[in-house]
């Protein structure tokens, strides 16, 4: 069989989840394959809201198999407050969710460290979550993280735990003036886990690939977007992880030549929480009227996002960077309310138009917009392209026209029905 891919083509919170749970109705599995419990993913059914930060949305279908790829940082917490929520809502998640035993485990001294150093930075934060996501990360490019299959044997995760401790503990000690971790307070919360969860931990590479020659089907979903990505992104206002395709790869295992649909997720506006340039952001009354049209604030931290227009720079950069083979477009209802919608459609430096997005210097440019007519009417029950306005597929045709991308999906709403199959 083969996999699709989910990946944001903005600065996240493009509705990723709601696109996902959409399509995991025709999938046997669901892949979180990065990024930690700091990104929330939200999906509404019958009126009923789900917010997930580590498993797959996926969950809500009870044939549906959820993965913790090996590519996550996997918070013990944030992971058993899910399933006790899962749990309350009757929705049965043993043997359904497989976690990677090469994913790594997301400790509390993480937490304190990214605290530390974000508050310690003044001006120049980052503006991450402080959830200890870019230290886990940290630790595993530097080969002093534990991960998932480490637990396994309590023996070798002692002695690994005594040398790691010993690194961190200068960290917090000397550099942030916090008390040391105890290595048996650590290894006894880890024990705990494995002692309830150890099942879940497998070989998850060799069980997905084992899946899609068998012929299942797999969909593989990322936290974040593509201009937050370690590489490709607004450096150094990132996330610590590759949400694009290539993290996708890497972060699930899987063989490449599986995968044969990249759906690129984009807001019919854009929104970004945290610091960093954001060329077509709107000034502070505008982005407010926006901000509560269309609820925008974090589903993790309750962070209200900055708001700007479509940016098809940013979307033409996504589509290089990940290989799009169609667009899912959000949120499009939220724009009824405006007259007139801008849309920036290029990037100047000296007058002269950019042939592409820089990758630095994105604070320094000029911004070019065309404008689109509004449709100034309520489109949340339209179930085909042929029930929007004239003005509204006249501006889904244009952003179509300027991404170079094929839109395959419109949602007019948060509903799992209030989505449009075009084509």
């Amino acid at each position: 069989m083969s996999a699709k891919l989910i990946v944001g083509t903005q600065w996240g919170d493009e509705g990723k989840a709601k696109i996902i749970d959409y399509l995991s109705g025709q999938i046997h599995i669901v892949v979180r394959y990065q990024g930690g419990a700091n990104a929330g993913h939200t999906v509404k059914v019958a009126g009923k809201k789900y917010v997930f930060h580590l498993i797959p949305s996926g969950i809500l279908y009870q044939d549906v198999s959820c993965v913790i790829g090996n590519g996550v940082v996997l918070d013990p917490q944030a992971f058993q407050q899910e399933i006790e929520e899962l749990r309350k809502e009757n929705i049965e998640t043993e043997g359904r969710i497989l976690i990677s035993d090469c994913a790594h485990i997301l400790l509390d001294y993480h937490r304190t460290i990214d605290e530390h150093r974000e508050t310690s930075a003044g001006d120049k934060k980052i503006g991450t979550t402080r959830r200890g996501i870019g230290s886990c990360y940290a630790d595993r490019v530097n080969r002093i993280g534990i991960r998932a299959g480490d637990l396994l044997d309590e023996h070798t995760l002692k002695q690994r735990l005594e040398h790691v401790l010993e690194i961190k503990n200068r960290e917090l000690e000397r550099i942030y003036g916090q008390p040391c971790c105890e290595v048996n307070r650590v290894l006894d919360g880890l024990m705990s886990f494995r002692d309830r969860f150890q099942k879940y931990i497998i070989n998850t590479s060799f069980f997905l690939n084992e899946s899609l020659k068998a012929g299942k089907s797999v969909l593989l979903e990322g936290a974040q977007g593509t201009m937050l990505d370690i590489d490709f992104g607004t450096y150094p206002y990132v996330t610590s992880s590759n949400p694009t395709t290539g993290g996708a790869i890497s972060g699930s295992g899987i063989d490449f030549r599986y995968l044969d649909q990249v759906i690129g997720i984009a807001k019919a506006y854009v929104t970004r929480v945290g610091e960093g340039p954001f060329p077509t952001e709107l000034e502070a009354a505008r982005a407010e009227e926006l901000r509560e049209l269309g609820g925008e604030y974090g589903a993790t931290t309750g962070r209200p996002r900055r708001c700007g227009w479509f940016d098809v720079e940013v979307v033409r950069h996504a589509a290089r960077v990940n290989g799009l083979t169609s667009i899912a477009l959000t949120k499009i209802d939220v724009l009824s309310a405006y007259d007139r919608i801008p849309v920036a459609v290029a990037y100047k430096s000296g007058g002269e138009r950019l042939p592409a997005l820089p990758s630095a210097g994105l604070t320094n440019i000029e911004v070019e917009y065309e404008y689109m007519p509004g449709w100034k009417t309520d489109i949340s029950h339209a179930r085909s392209l042929a029930d929007l306005p004239r003005e509204c597929r006249n501006y889904i045709d244009k952003l179509a026209e300027w991404t170079d991308v094929p839109i395959s999906i419109v949602s007019v709403g948060p509903g799992r029905e209030a989505t449009i199959a075009a084509g």
